[in-house]
């Protein structure tokens, strides 16, 4: 026989509390071991069957050696190619990094690694380092269309944050 019991706590200010706790230690101590930030954008990516999920770690790496928001990376590569689905033939660039106008082709990568960290690095010293304090100030310099661009971008940085990895599980069925 399975028997069910319902809980009530008290929640006023609790998770409040938790939650700007957790947020503050994912701020100022990225390689905490309760670190989700890895098998999050892993899980998130492989939602959308990309290429990169198995980059996953290299996205987070490389944002914190350059001083960047996780997401941002990986969020741009949702905007320009659908998280690497669709690139220039052995191009590894899913980021249009280096496309200009009239452009075919862009930048060629050596690999999905090489490209995540040429562009975070880019983007921490061509844009932020000069000025860009946000995606919509870097996306006038990035994209001819720049709210928009970084309305898409902001899109998918909202996704990630937002995104609640899901496994399914086999229970045992109780007769």
């Amino acid at each position: 026989m399975l028997f069910f019991v319902l809980v009530s706590f008290p929640t006023t200010g609790v998770f409040a509390a938790l939650e700007a706790g957790t947020a503050a230690t994912l701020a100022f101590n990225q390689t905490d071991t309760s670190d989700t930030r890895v098998e999050r954008l892993r899980a998130f990516l492989a939602s959308y069957d990309s290429p990169l999920a198995s980059d996953a770690e290299t996205f987070v790496a490389e944002a914190d050696k350059n001083n960047i928001d996780w997401k941002l990376v990986a969020a741009i590569a949702g905007v320009e190619s659908t998280f690497g689905k669709q690139i220039p033939a052995g191009s590894y660039n899913c980021w249009g990094w280096g496309v200009f106008t009239g452009a075919q082709d862009g930048v060629h990568f050596r690999d999905w690694a090489d490209g995540i960290a040429v562009v975070s690095e880019g983007l921490r010293k061509n844009y932020i380092d000069r000025g860009a304090d946000d995606i919509y100030d870097i996306g006038w310099i990035y994209a001819a269309n720049g709210d928009s661009w970084a309305g898409h971008v902001r899109y998918f940085i909202d996704k990630l944050e937002s995104f609640q990895p899901t496994e399914v599980k086999e229970l045992p069925v109780v007769i």
